[in-house]
């Protein structure tokens, strides 16, 4: 599964519990429980900041019921899990060739090596067939 994520407050390093989203056009925030996957336009909270929220004059604040215990993998997400799993070990292996030679690449092949090689911050992908 994935990382436990941070609260998205400078130097606060508690976990999140509540995730922030703001309507703008409402002028409205929404605060509610931790989001399944994080968004580049919302924010994290810790239990502290989530409970310490305060929004400009004339927003209001629209607070999501929060579960009482952090939600555990139910059945349905661990045999999600497991199917992915056995797909992803079901896909053919593409061999590259070994002869040394260098043959002419699409502007969207990766070099040589691994699918999805990695150079610094940027991911190199195969174009899909």
């Amino acid at each position: 599964m994935g990382a436990i994520r941070q609260c998205s407050r400078s130097a606060c390093r508690q976990s999140a519990v509540a995730t922030l989203t703001y309507v703008y056009a409402d002028s409205t925030a929404v605060l509610g429980p931790l989001a399944t996957y994080a968004e580049p336009h919302c924010y994290d909270l810790c239990e502290q900041h989530a409970d310490s929220l305060t929004v400009p004059r004339g927003w209001e604040v629209l607070r999501l019921a929060m579960p009482s215990t952090p939600q555990q993998p139910g059945p349905d997400d661990l045999l999600a899990l497991a199917n992915a799993v056995r797909d992803a070990a079901a896909l053919p292996v593409q061999t590259q060739p070994t002869s040394g030679k260098r043959g002419p690449h699409s502007a969207l092949e990766a070099p040589a090596g691994a699918e999805g090689t990695r150079r610094g911050h940027l991911r190199v992908l195969r174009e899909p067939s």
